[in-house]
């Protein structure tokens, strides 16, 4: 029954929109400017810097929360991983917005933050090379997704993390689709800091 209510919980939090609420109490719809979608580079790129920063903090602590709080009661790690995945899937496929949401990279971020840190220091590290060579955030999120089910495969060896990892990579980079349509045809938009 608790974790039932836990995993409620979860899924809910990682459906709050974040991006669309900070946009939109600057007067704008953050699904009618730019790409369209509701995540921190978005709502960065077409309202601002410190929408953008506040953003990214909000969608990855609507992963890390949960997780944390899941660590703290005490659960085990499958119950944990699945907490972790209800957060991630709560912001790709919100509730509040027809199941239609984010990309997850920065509710994806929160979440390994909190089963394993380590993970995202590496994932990190490979974002910012592919960012600074590239200057796709798309390349850099989706290469970034990649590394971390393999990084989590070597430093934690616990099957209930990878196969939660797995999942988690592949729906972000299944999400970039359209991105790597881009990239393929050489009409995705540079990140200009």
């Amino acid at each position: 029954m608790k974790e039932t209510a836990l995993l409620i919980a979860a899924y809910l939090i990682g459906s709050i929109p974040t991006g669309l609420l900070l946009a939109k109490a600057w007067g704008v719809d953050i699904r009618a400017t730019g790409s369209g979608n509701i995540g921190a580079t978005n709502v960065y790129r077409t309202v601002g810097r410190k929408l953008g920063i506040l953003t990214l903090l909000g969608d990855c602590l609507k992963g890390l929360l949960p997780v944390l709080v899941a660590q703290w009661l005490g659960f085990p790690l499958a119950i944990v991983a699945a907490v972790a995945l209800a957060a991630f899937l709560g912001h790709v496929y919100t509730v509040f917005l027809g199941f239609k949401g984010g990309k997850g990279v920065a509710t994806a971020l929160g979440v390994f933050l909190g089963i394993s840190p380590l993970s995202i220091l590496c994932a990190f590290a490979v974002f910012a090379l592919v960012l600074y060579r590239s200057s796709y955030v798309s390349l850099a999120s989706i290469t970034a997704a990649a590394v971390v089910p393999i990084i989590i495969t070597i430093a934690e060896g616990k099957i209930e993390v990878i196969a939660m990892s797995v999942v988690v990579a592949a729906i972000v980079i299944y999400r970039h689709k359209e991105n790597i349509r881009r990239l393929r045809a050489g009409t995705e938009n540079r990140f200009r800091a």
